[in-house]
């Protein structure tokens, strides 16, 4: 008996031996990656001449010419959008693998879009990241489509100039845009596919706090979710992306929904043999333009081209896919808590949740003002904010119009501003309203012509304009078209009024 105690374990050390020396190349392939010098040394590649998310396609053709000057890159115009705008295709290095990338086919979604000219910078640099730089254009040949979509990123809408979502048109191929994306995916014939897309900022990483930054997904092929051979190579990769990453933001990656979209690009490219990797790049705090975001696709792209080019995503485990949080829409861009509320002679304990919608305005420094709108009252402890106010021990009441009309916007000057929302005014009355084309981010307050036809109730998709006040009627808080000002805090450095 004991002769066999000893045997057993020797057996358990020995097999112990084994499978920590099986785990050494494992843990070799993935110590090479190096997501963190990838972000930190963005901005040596970073693309000076895009800083903001919506750059139009001429912003990017010139880009794309001066590529032709250099001998790593093959570019060419594969075809033209319905508006008869250019598509581009940027082809680099003399691998093997084919990998196949492309952005923006839904036309507001552009972070990616940055990214990959960021790539491209990096692929022409030379610095300590050599070895990587070499071992993708070595093993990999890169086919880069930039901006699939360029009406629709004219006008900054996720729709083509057919008014078709172009990721939803991969059978009927009805658009121009549709048939040049198939016939390309078709005659490279990839291993890889890189979707690369936008989701809204408002989706969490599960039911935690966390904005889901980036989320991914291999996309599935039917509606039993099979994983053949194909869409492994996809979920491996992930996992070696999503493991990459949480070294940079953790806790804020998630998976996409695997739910089979029959009409969608994804889930047919990898039908017809093409393992693809869904990208979407979703929201994280202060980060409006996504400059951010823009970092981590750049150090997700790069870590999971250099998976690809060492075949180190065949070391990951399929159960771990698994595991990412699945995303969920959990998060407003303001959310008041437990404030009290007068109505219909009760006095209510409510959660308020803001959302501000974009409005586009080319005057403005961004091209867009914020417009806010009220999206739930109630309880909503099980959702999350942005930005939280605590109204515990406050009470809610509607912002008022001030009754004496001013001369012009002009002579509202912030002090005077100050001294309104002490009052629990949020509108005043002007004679001239701002000329056409002015930025809302020069009033601290709205403006208004008609007083008469302005209603700030606390209901359901009206607009967010209220005070916060104390027990002896002192104003705390203001929120102006969504915008907290906090009166005893510092004078905000933008103003949010809006002209209604």
């Amino acid at each position: 008996m004991r002769k066999l105690h000893v045997i057993l374990l020797l057996i358990l050390a020995l097999t112990a031996v084994t499978c920590q020396q099986k785990k050494i190349p494992e843990m070799a392939e993935r110590t090479n990656l190096q997501p963190k010098a990838f972000y930190e040394q963005h901005n040596n590649f970073k693309e000076k001449a895009i800083t903001n998310r919506r750059f139009k396609h001429k912003d990017i053709v010139p880009l794309l010419e001066q590529l032709k000057q250099s001998h790593l890159f093959e570019v060419e115009v594969i075809g033209k959008s319905v508006e008869q705008r250019d598509i581009y295709m940027v082809k680099a290095g003399t691998g093997k693998t084919k990998v196949m990338l492309w952005s923006q086919m839904h036309g507001d979604e552009s972070t990616a879009t940055m990214a990959l000219f960021d790539l491209i910078n990096f692929l022409q640099g030379s610095d300590g990241l050599d070895s990587v730089r070499q071992d993708i254009l070595q093993n990999t040949t890169l086919y880069i489509i930039p901006m699939l979509n360029p009406d629709g990123a004219e006008r900054f809408i996720r729709r083509n100039a057919l008014q078709i979502d172009l990721n939803r048109d991969a059978l009927r191929l009805q658009s121009p845009e549709a048939v040049l994306l198939k016939h390309m995916r078709d005659s490279i014939n990839p291993e890889f596919g890189f979707n690369l897309h936008d989701q809204s900022r408002y989706y969490t990483v599960g039911n935690t706090s966390k904005p889901a930054t980036i989320s991914f997904l291999a996309p599935a092929f039917d509606y039993a979710q099979t994983v053949d051979t194909v869409r492994a190579r996809a979920m491996r990769t992930i996992v070696g992306m999503n493991e990459a990453l949480q070294q940079l933001i953790p806790g804020q990656i998630a998976k996409y929904s695997d739910e089979h979209e029959p009409r969608a690009f994804g889930d047919n490219i990898q039908k017809w043999g093409t393992s693809v990797i869904l990208i979407e790049s979703g929201g994280y705090n202060e980060d409006p333009e996504k400059q951010e975001i823009r970092k981590l696709n750049f150090a997700a792209i790069i870590s999971a081209l250099q998976l690809i080019a060492s075949e180190g995503y065949k070391s990951y485990i399929l159960e771990d896919y698994y595991i990412i949080p699945e995303n969920e829409r959990n998060l407003f861009d303001l959310v008041i808590r437990n404030v009290r509320y007068e109505q219909h002679g009760q006095n209510t304990l409510l959660d308020v949740g803001i959302m501000r919608d974009e409005v586009e305005l080319p005057s403005a420094p961004e091209g867009y003002y914020h417009k806010s709108s009220i999206e739930e009252l109630g309880d909503m402890r099980v959702f999350y904010g942005y930005e939280e106010v605590n109204g515990e021990g406050l009470t809610l009441v509607p912002g008022k119009v001030y009754p004496k009309p001013l001369k012009s916007f002009s002579s509202l000057s912030t002090a005077r501003a100050q001294e309104l929302l002490a009052e629990g005014y949020t509108t005043v009355e002007v004679d001239e309203l701002p000329p056409s084309g002015f930025s809302p981010q020069n009033l601290p307050l709205n403006v208004t012509k008609r007083a008469e036809k302005v209603s700030h109730d606390l209901t359901l998709e009206n607009m967010a304009n209220f005070v916060l006040r104390d027990d002896a009627g002192q104003v705390k808080y203001a929120i102006v078209n969504g915008f907290v000002y906090d009166l005893n805090g510092e004078i905000p450095k933008l103003f949010h009024g809006l002209v209604l």
